[in-house]
């Protein structure tokens, strides 16, 4: 069997340092924290009162009020940058074969906030059991990616990837999968999350997961640094337009990179701790450079899970080392998460679109906020400390792990 090549001819974000991908990719070159007091609610009482949240985001904006109301804002948030990744790849939807274009999503959470928004009503009445008829559309993370399709009428393979942290990554590599096996011309892909509520910065307080650096939560996500007390969380959303080689070619699409290849692997360990050794980080990334059918030494660029976790952090790098060898010490590494904190099932999603720009542009964004090397990490890493860095990226790849101990990482190349 022949496998077909896969680019992306279209991009779209919304993170908590850019609306757009435009405006997201010069937050990242500038080296901007996300991070300021949550606005989303009274935070007084909680352990964290921080986050990254998108900044004068307004739905009705891009959609009208009665649709705005019908949808999670993690749902709002996957129609708003389908949008702009569909309008970035100049599409001409008369044009293509809509029953071989498809959407696959990913959203480890999905509508937290409708589900303890309804929850709170229901406990606050007289347990006459009155809720929203949109209650459920609104809550599963599969309507982000049906609400895509019926938009477009796209007809193909359509369907939400649920693997906590690594659910958009997920998402990307089954688009890759999807497109390469034959199966679909074009694949909307991406993710989107919406967890910055009561819900979400309580439950996560509850594991002590969350950073706790209230009095300056601009250096609160801090990757690699040795006084790293966890992650910071965001919100947001990030789409890919994945299309077959030949069909982009023949409409004369712009090609902003090639998905060489990508793996999945379990820890098979912990709940929410990562292998301490990497054991699963280090096959997914292997497995990844198997399938692109590329030598360790031809990736440039490294954007690593990198929430600034005591544990995870270190289990990451002592997992590049050992698949990357010396050639660990001649690649760029960084974590984009020092800037918009973590999406959770969206961070793979905008994390590739940093890797793609940083392929476009010969540009490394940095991981910011080091300030106290870490005795555990070996300092002659490049981990691209506080300021971007020039490089002529040709290969580049991302990874993401969630709980539950999903690993996923994809390759991307750069445009030819």
């Amino acid at each position: 069997m022949t496998f077909k090549r896969v680019v992306i001819t279209g991009v779209g974000a919304l993170t908590p340092i850019g609306n757009t991908y435009p405006a997201f990719w010069e937050g990242l070159k500038a080296g901007v924290s996300g991070a300021a007091a949550i606005t989303h609610f009274d935070s007084t009482l909680f352990k964290t009162k921080f986050a990254c949240e998108l900044k004068g985001f307004d739905a009705t904006n891009f959609m009208d009020r009665k649709e705005a109301r019908k949808l999670d804002p993690f749902a709002q948030f996957a129609m708003v940058v389908a949008d702009e990744a569909i309008l970035d790849s100049k599409l001409v939807l008369s044009e293509i074969d809509k029953d071989r274009a498809g959407v696959i999503w990913g959203s480890g959470i999905g509508g937290l906030l409708t589900f303890q928004e309804e929850v709170k009503s229901y406990t606050k009445g007289d347990g006459t059991p009155r809720f929203n008829p949109f209650f459920i559309p609104k809550m599963i993370p599969d309507l982000s990616a049906g609400h895509i399709s019926i938009k477009y009428g796209f007809g193909g393979p359509n369907f939400v990837t649920v693997s906590a942290c690594a659910s958009a990554t997920n998402a990307i590599y089954d688009a890759f999968t999807y497109i390469r096996l034959g199966k679909a011309d074009i694949i909307v892909s991406g993710g989107s999350e919406a967890a910055v509520c009561e819900a979400g910065i309580g439950g996560f307080n509850a594991m002590k997961a969350l950073s706790e650096r209230n009095d300056a939560p601009e250096t609160a996500s801090r990757p690699y640094d040795k006084d790293r007390d966890g992650f910071v969380l965001g919100e947001g959303a990030g789409a890919l337009i994945l299309e077959e080689y030949e069909h982009a070619k023949r409409r004369g699409a712009k090609i902003y990179g090639e998905i060489l290849g990508g793996a999945m692997t379990a820890d098979a360990y912990h709940i929410t701790a990562p292998h301490p050794e990497g054991h699963g980080i280090s096959r997914v990334m292997k497995l990844a450079l198997d399938e692109a059918g590329i030598a360790p030494t031809e990736v440039d660029y490294i954007n690593t899970h990198g929430t600034s976790t005591p544990l995870g952090d270190i289990g990451e790098i002592k997992a590049i080392q050992k698949v990357f060898g010396e050639h660990s010490y001649k690649m760029n590494i960084s974590s984009t998460k020092s800037m918009t904190g973590h999406l959770l099932g969206a961070a793979g999603a905008i994390e590739a679109i940093a890797c793609l720009l940083a392929l476009n542009e010969g540009i490394v964004p940095p991981t910011i906020n080091h300030f106290t090397d870490d005795d555990g990490l070996d300092p002659k890493l490049n981990l691209t400390f506080n300021k971007a860095q020039k490089r002529d990226v040709k290969v580049a790849l991302s990874n993401t792990f969630g709980f539950g101990g999903h690993n996923a990482s994809i390759i991307i190349k750069k445009a030819e």
